[in-house]
């Protein structure tokens, strides 16, 4: 695995964050004044073509030395994905060259003047301070909203409760939908008649049904609505809110029971948010918690007296489920129920090696938790929860040895066509990426000989590399996956 592929996400910076910075005196100069302009890294370069060194989101800087073709080289950055160009004015040019400007207004590539006293040391710093500082923010968010949200689920209407609070974290509109999308308890800003649909179109997305055989269906939704203008017929009216960004969550053993949210904003950290909201909601509208947990007990207690698996089975219910294998968490003698309450089940055994599995449906989604290394089952009927066991084992040992927060056990079946091409989406908009991939896959992983092949540096591939592997969120150490990536490149 690529170095980096461990490292936490360090969240992007607007441009117009860095162009704020007065110490660093950056002017843009040329090219399109974008409020979304994000900058993801820094990268500085004197090549003629720089092109096979970018990934895409970058802010190029350079102080020209090989500069021989400016529209070649503003068309060669804007086709790598960079975000800007930063042009040094010291040592090799007194001014930003006019070709060079018009070169990058013509191609939308916002460059900025960066002054002499302005090293592009001080500029890469400047954003890695302003991404730590982002991180730090996110962070604490998440961590404060976490709080709110199991402080509202101790309240004695626990459910209204938590809605609000998600709703003034989120700063929008938090509603709880029945099956058909009728709606069981909501709050904050009343939402657009266009959001209001929009949630209920993305509900019917993520609710399985009820029926005896309920639909696969994804874990969670999202969409994005323009709302009217004032002019417009259906307008916004005082009030109600001009919300635009809309996701859908399905609860776990809730009988189709959705969260739906709709905010002005979907910032980092919103979907970790709603995930805790998930959880907590979850649990406090699980139908017959009573009876369930009686019967699990029941189940318990038959085992100890000698009953076998399958005719305890119907007591624990009829699944499917997962099993997941924990490590770490603190020293606390509740981080094992910690860490089952912040998955969602009860049924949590810690053991004297410092492992704790954790037992639960397998629609429930399970996420990364903070200081844990988790390893995830495949879904397994009760009879089969002893190979879970081992599946999830083997995958806490696997994110154990590659750094990694949590790892699934994956179903080697053969992929289809269709979801060849769906797995390999990510990287639709980047041809560097899927050649780069390609190669790599086709020389078994040797970074030196697909460096080589493509005629760039071997630092280079294992930069896109682990830009791949992010995109595609898949594991590209795991054989199995690099086996259906190959498959998927091949006949894709």
């Amino acid at each position: 695995m690529p170095e980096t592929a461990a490292a936490p996400p360090t969240p992007p910076i607007p441009l117009a964050a860095l162009l704020a910075r007065e110490d660093l005196g950056l002017r843009q100069i040329a090219g399109p004044v974008e409020a979304g302009a994000a900058v993801h890294m820094v990268h500085t370069s004197e090549m003629a073509d720089p092109y096979p060194y970018l990934l895409g989101g970058e802010l190029l800087l350079s102080a020209g030395v090989l500069l021989k073709d400016p529209d070649r080289y503003a068309s060669r950055i804007v086709q790598a994905g960079a975000t800007a160009l930063g042009f040094g004015l010291a040592p090799v040019y007194d001014t930003v060259p006019a070709d060079l400007i018009e070169a990058c207004d013509r191609h939308g590539l916002p460059l900025l003047e960066v002054p002499p006293q302005t090293t592009f040391t001080a500029v890469a710093r400047a954003v890695w301070r302003l991404m730590a500082e982002a991180r730090h923010r996110e962070l604490r968010r998440v961590t404060q909203a976490q709080q709110g949200l199991a402080a509202a689920a101790a309240r004695p209407d626990p459910v209204p409760a938590v809605l609000h609070q998600l709703a003034v974290r989120l700063e929008g509109w938090a509603v709880l939908l029945g099956p058909d999308g009728t709606e069981l308890s909501s709050s904050g800003r009343v939402p657009s008649p266009e959001a209001r649909a929009g949630v209920i179109r993305l509900a019917r997305v993520v609710s399985p049904g009820t029926g005896p055989s309920p639909r696969p269906t994804p874990a969670s939704a999202t969409d994005t609505v323009s709302p009217p203008s004032a002019s417009e017929p259906g307008a916004a009216g005082p009030g109600v809110a001009a919300v635009s960004h809309l996701s859908a969550y399905a609860l776990g053993g809730s009988r189709g029971l959705v969260l739906g949210l709709a905010a002005p904003a979907r910032e980092a950290g919103d979907h970790t948010v709603a995930g805790v909201a998930v959880v907590l909601l979850s649990l406090l509208t699980a139908p017959h918690q009573g009876a369930d947990a009686a019967g699990r007990s029941a189940a318990l207690v038959r085992m100890l007296l000698g009953a076998s698996p399958a005719e305890t089975a119907p007591l624990l219910g009829p699944g499917p489920w997962r099993v997941v294998h924990g490590q770490g968490g603190d020293d606390s003698p509740f981080a094992a129920t910690a860490l089952g309450a912040a998955l969602g089940s009860a049924l949590v055994d810690p053991d004297a090696d410092g492992c704790v599995r954790v037992l639960l449906p397998a629609e429930r989604e399970v996420g990364a938790q903070p200081g844990w290394t988790l390893g995830v089952s495949a879904p397994a009927l009760p009879e089969e929860l002893a190979a879970a066991d081992v599946q999830a084992a083997r995958a806490v040992r696997r994110a154990t040895a590659t750094r990694k927060a949590l790892v699934r056990h994956r179903d080697t079946a053969p992929v289809s066509l269709d979801e060849a091409r769906h797995r390999l989406a990510p990287l639709a908009d980047s041809p560097a990426l899927v050649e780069t991939l390609r190669t790599w896959l086709s020389l078994h992983g040797s970074w030196d000989r697909t460096a080589a092949a493509m005629e760039i540096h071997r630092n280079t591939v294992r930069q896109r590399i682990a830009r791949c592997q992010t995109l595609l969120d898949e594991d590209l150490d795991d054989a199995d996956v690099r086996m259906e990536l190959w498959f998927a490149l091949r006949h894709g």
